[in-house]
């Protein structure tokens, strides 16, 4: 019995007819049988199929608990879901995750090239940095920054121990979005600061070598050679601390700053509908996080160019061509052009298989 290369997700196995085998008892091999007197059978999956039978049965008690529960109070759900407030509080909360992800990730690449310089002070810098905004939990940070104005009730600009050129007070200036800013922010730093550090060292130190060689300045070294290179390894864990984030943002409540849960909090302190506005917030969560992971998605792909011969397919483009190989196999005309060979072996599988039950049948 032979087996034939089919994609990845497809596994089939070519069987002699009945009564004959492809070699003879003294090992030779017969003459080559036609493919069309071959019969394809599918191979056989019971943990699979047992696997997928248990998933249902469990994913249909859960809808029907979802369903049936008159508890959960959907009702309410949608009516609150697109509430004027709680789509207030919902954009505060990309607001928050948008400033804190571009302080963090700036000055944690800052951090990260501070790190690896060759100059002790920038290390030593650097690395206490890291120590300390990782271990001063972010709770405390927050309320470290709202309290800043008790410690400096003015901000000036100046030359250190001479003359001050600017006064600012320091509560018009660090108001609750700026200290959860920096709270957010600077902690998020910490963690970018290793984050890009391990992606640029991920990066072959050839690549170093052969860009200096050439006399490419240090500058467009680490710009054009190493960053795009170290995106690959950085992105995937980039992603997740800014998913973090976006969930951190919950944590914004202690300064009564309108994000999303502290709205949802005092809405249901008021009305007492505590868990559909909970389910509200999850809703949005849950968006949210979705199209950040689209995104992802999409530039995870661009920085793949240089690592895959071949780009994976967006989501819509496995859509078309499921929907072209279906329509090939319904209806027994060729696969576009347009469509992989992968997907379109799926296509001549179903052809085959067709092909031979029909010829079995008529003999």
């Amino acid at each position: 019995m032979s087996t034939v290369s089919l994609p990845q997700d497809e596994s089939r196995q070519l069987a002699p007819p009945s009564g004959r085998h492809p070699a003879d008892p003294r090992g030779g091999v017969e003459d080559a049988l036609p493919l069309e007197s071959l019969r394809i059978v599918p191979a056989r999956h019971p943990g699979r199929w047992a696997a997928t039978a248990g998933v249902a049965v469990l994913l249909a008690m859960v809808v029907s608990s979802l369903v049936t529960n008159d508890r959960w109070e959907w009702d309410v759900v949608a009516q609150y879901l697109t509430w004027p407030s709680i789509l207030e509080g919902a954009w505060a909360t990309i607001r928050l995750t948008l400033v804190a992800s571009v302080v963090g990730f700036a000055l944690g690449t800052v951090l990260a090239l501070m790190r690896l310089s060759r100059s002790p002070l920038l290390q030593s810098v650097s690395w206490t940095y890291t120590w300390v905004f990782r271990s001063v939990p972010l709770l405390l940070q927050l309320l470290l920054w709202y309290n800043l104005a008790y410690l400096y009730p003015y901000l000036s600009v100046g030359i250190p121990f001479g003359p001050e050129f600017l006064y600012f007070d320091t509560l018009s200036v660090i108001d609750k979005f700026w200290a959860a800013i920096l709270g957010l922010g600077l902690s998020q730093a910490a963690y970018s600061a290793e984050i890009v550090r391990a992606g640029i060292l991920s990066v072959d130190q050839g690549q170093q070598e052969a860009a200096a060689s050439l006399g490419i300045p240090k500058r467009r070294q680490v710009s054009r050679i190493i960053l795009p290179q170290a995106m690959r390894s950085i992105i995937p864990t980039a992603v997740n601390e800014v998913i973090g984030l976006l969930k951190g943002t919950s944590i914004v409540y202690v300064l009564a700053y309108g994000e999303l849960f502290y709205i949802v909090s005092v809405i249901y302190g008021r009305n007492g509908r505590v868990v559909p506005l909970l389910i509200v917030a999850s809703i949005w969560y849950l968006v949210l996080t979705t199209l950040i992971t689209v995104v992802q998605y999409y530039v995870e792909r661009h920085y793949a160019k240089g690592a895959v011969r071949t780009l994976p397919p967006t989501p819509l483009q496995k859509a078309r061509w499921t929907v072209l190989v279906w329509a090939a196999r319904l209806s027994g005309r060729p696969v576009p052009d347009s469509v992989p060979p992968a997907y379109a072996a799926r296509a001549r599988v179903g052809v085959l298989t067709r092909t031979a039950r029909t010829s079995g049948g008529a003999a």
